[in-house]
Formats: structure tokens, C-alpha cells, sequence
């Protein structure tokens, strides 16, 4: 927070500076009025604090697997030349931790140039990948500041508990769970009280898990992966989740191409992935990062799991939505938003403009001029 806030202070003495991030939190952070003076958002994931940039000529977004964002930065795809991160301090050894984020984040520190790190005294200390000698950082700035916060149990309805209690019914003793963002997978897990020896493999998690272990719902007996350990990209919660993983053997957070790789999902018996969407249509195709050509979210770790948990032996790949939106309308439709293509094009890295110039490139010449000038009212220049 405090190392964007510094960046964003420096808006218009500095020219031409991308920006990489997958979820973000915080509100107002990228609210600078002359934000596109200086920045480019080109985002990995669409969080709700930056889904306003990332669909205008400030922004764009990468649609990419959450599992496959390593190889960008490995392969210079997606070269970083700085990487901005949130750690611990460090130990008596002088090893820190990313904390409650591993996710991408290691995978950012081992291919940027400049290591930039804010040392926060409120940041728990996870066990896993996450660990960082100071000696691999070039930069440190000093906080004493507390983490973000997010109650997702606090937005479970009437309606979030009885899809809750339906999702719940699903899931059978010994099944190894993931769980998205939002508040039905709380109240999916509040549904599970009585259910036995559950354990958990999961991008992120939150609050929700908590009661589950200290009941001992959640053992992590019957997992073949990291057997009596919860296993994660990331967390996010209250602070009584910070306070639940710090120092806590029980929890490992792990690079986020291990955590979503689906041979390593699929391995664990009765997988089972709870993921939301933002409709369906009737044929049971799912979009869960669009609406129409306004990007909402993004492709994150939802297919990477729903495929791992169709493979597992007695998985279930669950999609839990309302059946309306809040303005009544509903979520199960005629059909999907269409869109087509005539050729080939080579599509992996790029974000959304990209994309669109990439295919207009081997569109039939009748009809590219048109399809140009779509680019440009979507995009802009």
C-alpha cells in the first residue's frame, strides 16, 4: 500500500510505467485523478478496485490461466523489471516471508530485476514457498501497518446460506475442498459442521475455514498431497485469519502453479472445487469473468480446479450462483455473449487489445476495416 502510494505520488514525473498485479485490495488506491499520465494497468485478474482502469484506455487485462502467470515471467513473456512486495520481517537468518500472498509473487521475485520490499511488523510469517533471504532484495521500506481486511461471512444472505446448504449436500466425509472468493464458499463451510476428517487444497481461502479446523472437521488426514496440512496460494480475511496462519505448521503456502496444477489437484480423492460465475446458459456453458465485453473479474484459478476436480476419483467441479442478479435479472440465460473467429492466432500472454489486433490480423480483409473500428470504441487508440 504504501510503496503504490509512493509510485502514485510521482504521477506525471513519470512516463510510460506498466503495471502487473493479479487481486488487489484496498479502496481508492488507484484513484489518482492523472493516473494515465504515467500508468498502464495490465492486469492478470480484474479486482473490483481496478475494473474501472482495466476497462478503459488506462488499463487492459491478460485472460490467462492463474496456474500458467509463472511462465510469462519466466519466459519474458510478460518481462517485469521491478517487483513491489509485502514480507515479514526477517528472522534471526535473515529469511522473510511473502506472508498471506505466495501466489505469483515468488514467482515475480525470482525473474524481476529490482526487488523492492515493504516490511511490514503486521505481516504474519507463513510456512511453505514463501520464504525470502533479504540478500535477494535490493530495496526495503519500513511499516508498521495493519493488512487489509475482508468479511466475506458478513455478506452471506438467505440466499448465499441455502446454496450453501445445497453445495453442502454434495460433499462427502474425506473430500479435499477449494474454494473461490466470495461469500458462498463461507457459507458453504458453515454448512459442513458435521461432516468428517475434510481437508483442503485451495488457490485461497478465508475466516471460513477456521471453526472447521478447530473443531476437527478439517484434518487433511485423507489428502495425498501435503497429508495434515492445509494447502494454498493465498489468503484473504480478517485479521483473525492473519493471526490463525502466522507461524502455522499447519498451513503451507505454496507457488501458485504447484497449488492449481491440475495432476496435483486431481490427486488428492474427492476433490471438490466451489466456484461461482456470472451465468450460465442453457446449454451449460459457463462465463464467470465478463459481462458482455466489460470485464468483471478474469480467468484466475476457476478452471485450472474445476478440470483437476473432474479428474479426481469421486470428484466434483460445483458452480454455485444465485439464480437473479440484484437487478432481478437471471443468471441462467439463452445463450452466452457470442463471438467468433476465422484463422489462426497465437493469443497466450496477451492482454485484450492484443488479442483483438492479433485476430483482426488474419480476419477476412472484407472485414477487417470494421472490425478495427470496434477496437478502437472498446479501447481507443
Amino acid at each position: 500500500m504504501n510503496l503504490l502510494k509512493a509510485l502514485f505520488e510521482r504521477t506525471g514525473d513519470l512516463k510510460n510505467i506498466e503495471l502487473v498485479s493479479i487481486s488487489t485490495l484496498g479502496e481508492g488506491i488507484f484513484n489518482h485523478p492523472d493516473f494515465g499520465k504515467s500508468f498502464k494497468m495490465n492486469s492478470l485478474f480484474v479486482s473490483q478496485n481496478v475494473r474501472k482502469i482495466v476497462n478503459s484506455s488506462n488499463g487492459d487485462y491478460i485472460p490467462i490461466f492463474l496456474s500458467e502467470i509463472p511462465i510469462l515471467f519466466e519466459n519474458n513473456i510478460l518481462p517485469l523489471d521491478v517487483a513491489l512486495i509485502h514480507v515479514s520481517p526477517p528472522d534471526k537468518h535473515g529469511f522473510c516471508s511473502l506472508g498471506t500472498s505466495v501466489d505469483i509473487a515468488r514467482s515475480a521475485v525470482k525473474n524481476a530485476k529490482h526487488i523492492i520490499a515493504q516490511v511490514n511488523s503486521k505481516m504474519p510469517r507463513t510456512h511453505g514457498d514463501g520464504i525470502i533471504h533479504i540478500n535477494e532484495i535490493n530495496s526495503f521500506v519500513e511499516v508498521d501497518e495493519a493488512l487489509p481486511e475482508v468479511s466475506y461471512s458478513s455478506k452471506i444472505d438467505d440466499i448465499t446460506m441455502t446454496i450453501g446448504r445445497h453445495c453442502a449436500e454434495l460433499i462427502e466425509d474425506k473430500s479435499t475442498l477449494q474454494m473461490g472468493i466470495g461469500a458462498i464458499p463461507d457459507a458453504v463451510l458453515s454448512c459442513l459442521t458435521n461432516h468428517k476428517d475434510l481437508g483442503v487444497h485451495t488457490e485461497m481461502f478465508s475466516d471460513g475455514v477456521i471453526p472447521l479446523v478447530q473443531n476437527g472437521v478439517i484434518t487433511n488426514k485423507f489428502k495425498k498431497k501435503h497429508r495434515g496440512k492445509i494447502a494454498t496460494g493465498f489468503a484473504i480475511g480478517t485479521r483473525k485469519l492473519y493471526d490463525f496462519i502466522d507461524d502455522n505448521p499447519q498451513v503451507v503456502f505454496l507457488d501458485i502453479d504447484y497449488v492449481n496444477d491440475t495432476k496435483i489437484i486431481r490427486s488428492n480423492p474427492k476433490a471438490v472445487a466451489i466456484n461461482s460465475a456470472i451465468e450460465i446458459d442453457l446449454t451449460g456453458q459457463v462465463c464467470s469473468d465478463s459481462i458482455g465485453t466489460y470485464q468483471y473479474s478474469g480467468v484466475g484459478g476457476q478452471i485450472d480446479f474445476m478440470r483437476g476436480a473432474a479428474l479426481s476419483e469421486g470428484g466434483k467441479p460445483i458452480i454455485a450462483i444465485a439464480s437473479t442478479t440484484k437487478n432481478g435479472e437471471s443468471k441462467i440465460v439463452p445463450f452466452l455473449k457470442e463471438v467468433t473467429e476465422y484463422g489462426v492466432a497465437y493469443l497466450f500472454g496477451k492482454n485484450l487489445r492484443q488479442r483483438a489486433h492479433a485476430l483482426i490480423s488474419i480476419a477476412h480483409p472484407a472485414h477487417r476495416e470494421h472490425l478495427e473500428k470496434e477496437v478502437y470504441k472498446r479501447f481507443g487508440r
